[in-house]
């Protein structure tokens, strides 16, 4: 199970990373940047800081609270990075992404303060990134996300190359450029959080494994996309075993 959750979490970061780079034209875009993960910290530092102490079983719930940060932190950068008029701006996504980070990661830190030695290492072992103790209940959690929304990016990929050209030639090319923008950034985040909640707080994959795949096969998403998948597996799975 360990190795699975392994393979299935870096699939989910590399391709949303991708995904996000994409829809922000920013090379330095990742969910870790853009304050997922700070979000998906900040569930498990209420899960251990309110419900940790109840019952040591409760550590089932712990994905759930991760995942429900992470979703709460892409609702509050979507609502902050959107303009009335012009719908979600990319040059706000990352500028509100890393506000969001800061914010979350300060909230966080302030509960982890009133931790106790225990508690704080529990916590700590996770912010860290870790898939220690997972079991097949986990992988089959996390297999429909990956299963469901990596085709789904993929069928996107003609889009993302028109989005990644500029509103205005997205636009002229008859993309509906607000709609498939929020419909791929609802992707890349269930990706991001579904990952993150069950492997941990793990950074940089979602940054590294898209400039690989970009070097080895170019910018056409068809066959980028994919490969930044495999490349975040292979470097997930390296990073365990080793």
């Amino acid at each position: 199970p360990r190795i699975i959750i392994t393979m299935l979490a870096g699939i989910g970061l590399g391709i949303s990373g991708a995904i996000l780079q994409g829809l922000s034209r920013n090379a330095l875009a990742d969910p870790g940047i853009l304050g997922l993960h700070s979000g998906a910290s900040f569930g498990l530092i209420i899960f251990v800081t309110f419900f940790h102490s109840i019952n040591e079983n409760a550590s089932i719930l712990i994905p759930l609270f991760t995942f429900g940060g992470g979703v709460l932190a892409a609702f509050l950068i979507i609502i902050l990075a959107s303009d009335r008029s012009k719908g979600l701006l990319p040059i706000r996504l990352i500028l509100v992404g890393i506000a969001v980070s800061a914010g979350f990661s300060a909230i966080s830190l302030f509960f982890s303060l009133k931790l106790n030695d225990e508690t704080y290492t529990f916590a700590s072992r996770w912010l860290v990134g870790s898939v220690w103790g997972r079991d097949w209940i986990h992988v089959l959690a996390l297999l429909p996300w990956i299963c469901i929304l990596t085709p789904y990016a993929w069928l996107k990929s003609k889009t993302l190359n028109a989005l990644s050209l500029g509103d205005s030639v997205a636009a002229g090319l008859g993309v509906s450029v607000q709609k498939e923008r929020l419909l791929l950034l609802a992707t890349a985040v269930g990706l991001s959080c579904a990952s993150v909640s069950m492997a941990g707080g793990i950074g940089f994959i979602g940054l590294v494994a898209p400039h690989i795949a970009r070097k080895l096969v170019g910018t056409t998403y068809q066959h980028f996309l994919p490969l930044a998948g495999i490349i975040g597996m292979i470097i997930l799975v390296l990073a365990d075993t080793i």
